[in-house]
């Protein structure tokens, strides 16, 4: 028997990505169906590769996001760039029906891009810390308070089962190609970034 294709990343202009997204009945959480549908968006956030995917990035419109950051993902970062962007390994996590609440006024800028957004980067603004609290794939109740990039994974993917993308945050002016991202600014710091692009923070 041959395993089903994986479902494609929704790209923007979908109307799923927009709308506000329904909760999960906790019933549903253990059946096979809501397993499979799990799995299959662990291994769509891995074959992109991705450190985070919501539901409706692939067309079901449900509260549910996963996230991951491998070791593999930082080999390219510096010492000094994953202590700027507080970035750190995690296991995959499943978060239903997610709840996130911004922890403290601290707020960190850096480039974000999306699955849904192919090609492209902007600079976004987001909470340095921020706790999130739902259900987990056996539909236990969590709490996950965390800082740096994976509070930063949090907010984008809790963002997107409120029909919410990364360009309605972004600054507009540093919205660019991946490509031309990494010629013009790949070498300077954020600060220097911002104050080239004359963004007001």
């Amino acid at each position: 028997m041959t395993a089903s294709p994986l479902p494609p990343i929704v790209q923007v202009g979908a109307p799923v990505l927009r709308g506000a997204a329904h909760d999960v009945d906790p019933s549903r959480i253990r059946t096979q169906e809501f397993r499979d549908l799990v799995q299959t968006m662990i291994e769509v956030m891995r074959k992109a590769p991705g450190v985070g995917l919501a539901a409706p990035q692939i067309g079901i419109p449900l509260r549910l996001i996963v996230l991951e950051d491998r070791e593999e993902f930082l080999a390219q970062l510096s010492p000094a760039e994953r202590a700027a962007r507080g970035r750190v390994p995690f296991p995959t996590r499943v978060f239903v029906n997610p709840q996130l609440t911004p922890v403290g006024d601290e707020k960190a800028i850096f480039f974000e891009g999306c699955l849904s957004v192919s090609g492209y980067v902007a600079l976004v603004e987001r909470h340095l810390e921020v706790e999130v609290s739902g259900l987990d794939e056996n539909a236990e109740p969590q709490t996950w308070r965390v800082r740096g990039w994976p509070a930063r994974i949090l907010q984008h993917e809790v963002d997107h089962v409120g029909g919410t993308l990364y360009i309605d945050r972004m600054k507009t002016r540093s919205f660019a190609t991946v490509d031309q991202a990494k010629e013009h600014y790949g070498d300077k710091s954020i600060a220097e970034i911002v104050q080239a692009l004359n963004i007001a923070r």
